[in-house]
């Protein structure tokens, strides 16, 4: 059985996040979404968004990635929400039987303003 593989990159909130201001986390959050946004169109993140509903309040985002782990790790690591030391970037390799899940390419929102337009 041929199986495909990808990257699936967990952020988690650090314990030791820097405190912000409501005003700070807000500008940080917006960055954050417009750099996933560009790694998105140019094809390197398949999906991305945030974790609702959890169990465990350290986990914040997931993203499926269509390059290798090394690729996709170093590429998350210069995240604005990662390199301020808010969030943790944890890589993991993703296997399915071949075909059994295919990805659509749309514009993602560039900041909470956006994400919340209909």
């Amino acid at each position: 059985m041929r199986f495909d593989r990808f990257t699936v990159i967990l952020l988690t909130l650090r314990t030791d996040a820097p405190v912000m201001t409501d005003e700070e986390a807000d500008e940080l959050q917006d960055r954050h979404m417009a750099y996933g946004a560009d790694l998105q169109a140019r094809g390197l993140v398949l999906a991305r968004g945030p974790l609702m509903e959890q169990d465990d309040e350290r986990f914040r985002g997931f993203s499926v990635w269509s390059v290798d782990a090394e690729t996709a790790r170093k590429h998350a690591e210069g995240d604005p929400a990662v390199r301020v030391g808010r969030l943790a970037v944890n890589v993991m390799t993703w296997m399915m039987p071949a075909g059994n899940i295919q990805f659509t390419k749309v514009q993602a929102p560039r900041s909470v303003a956006e994400a919340m337009t209909d």
